[in-house]
């Protein structure tokens, strides 16, 4: 077997775990903070692409995956919803778009 066929997750240390869970926990502060500085938002999936490597294999691994899929459908319903503002429909969206991402970081974070 090559090296691109075989996942190599090896066992995170106590201290490992620990920055992990730091990283998570600022990424989804990050996050909730775009909501004042839209550009946290960038900050934080950028942090969450780079950083993804070191959370395979453990409990982080699925925040990540769900702080960035958080994200994207955050950025594709707003889009939408923006797109949409002169048929009226873009408000219900958007209000929506809100009220499901602030669910996704409150869900996340506990």
């Amino acid at each position: 077997m090559n090296d691109y066929t075989t996942l190599d997750v090896t066992a995170k240390t106590p201290e490992q775990l620990a920055s992990l869970r730091r990283l998570t926990l600022l990424v989804y502060i990050l996050y909730a903070l775009s909501w004042l500085v839209g550009i946290s938002a960038i900050v934080a999936i950028v942090i969450n692409y780079v950083k993804r490597e070191d959370a395979a294999g453990t409990l982080y691994e699925s925040h990540f995956t769900w702080q960035i899929r958080t994200f994207w459908w955050s950025l594709l319903w707003c889009v939408l919803g923006v797109l949409t503002l002169f048929l009226m429909v873009g408000f219900a969206i958007l209000f929506a778009a809100a009220i499901w991402s602030i669910y996704r970081l409150v869900k996340g974070w506990l």
